[in-house]
């Protein structure tokens, strides 16, 4: 039962190779790829054409997510995810249902006048998933766009707007949602980024109260296509779960040209 998840979230490790040289990853002003979430919310990010991405999100409650991109063509990107509650932690594992797919398609590209925008669809919530609901903790984008714009100040700053509507709605709540968010530059290999999850399809008081999701965090190129980031999560407590409430999260990922 155990060995398939066990299987993937291993092949995503190995295929990390420890390579601490000059090279950048998705932060700083030197940052050398698009990254294509702030912290849940979605950007017009892209992954190149020929070049593979690899992350491991690991939150509060032992949650650990798995998550394998491929550029497939120029402007097209595809993935799956996969995760589970309690995997760092003592007792049984809970993994999730099924594994999670990603599809991006960037339908626009940045000029100096127009933003980038990308469409897409990404089943992976985040935190435990409540089978009797079908739903995560926080709840996946489903269909998304992301609109992105970079500017120059001070290094650079870009802004960012997303639209979803996710298909985890048997609890009731089926509104499109919103976020907006921003990542600031600070030096050549770190960012701040901040987003806000209107949660317009999580406010019924079951799980999200109306406040939103506001997080924030740190984004730190440290080596040729290496990116650590130390997320701190629903700082305005829409939620009480132990996954999500001011909690804290890390996330460490790796992009590399394999085509």
């Amino acid at each position: 039962m155990l060995r398939r998840p066990l299987i993937f979230s291993l092949i995503c490790i190995a295929l990390l190779p420890l390579k601490f040289t000059a090279g950048q990853g998705t932060a700083g002003e030197s940052a050398k790829y698009e990254y294509r979430e702030l912290i849940d919310l979605p950007t017009a990010g892209i992954l190149e054409k020929g070049f593979i991405g690899i992350n491991a999100n690991m939150m509060p409650a032992g949650v650990m997510i798995a998550q394998l991109e491929v550029g497939i063509f120029k402007n097209l990107s595809f993935g799956i995810s996969f995760g589970g509650a309690n995997v760092i932690g003592n007792g049984n594992v809970d993994w999730y249902k099924l594994p999670a797919v990603l599809l991006r398609v960037r339908v626009l590209n940045e000029t100096t006048l127009v933003p980038a925008i990308t469409i897409g669809f990404n089943s992976q919530g985040k935190g435990i998933y409540h089978s009797e609901i079908s739903r995560y903790d926080i709840k996946s984008p489903g269909f998304y766009a992301g609109v992105s714009k970079n500017f120059a100040m001070l290094g650079f700053l870009a802004l960012h707007a997303t639209a979803n509507y996710s298909l985890e709605n048997k609890d009731g709540d089926n509104f499109v949602n919103f976020g907006v968010g921003l990542e600031k530059t600070i030096g050549s290999r770190v960012s701040l980024i901040i987003e806000y999850d209107f949660a317009l399809n999580d406010n019924n008081g079951d799980f999200g109260s109306g406040k939103g999701y506001l997080n924030a965090g740190l984004r730190w190129s440290i080596g040729s296509g290496f990116t650590i980031e130390l997320d701190f999560r629903d700082l305005l407590k829409n939620q009480q779960s132990e996954t999500t409430s001011n909690g804290r999260a890390l996330r460490i990922e790796y992009i590399q040209g394999i085509f």
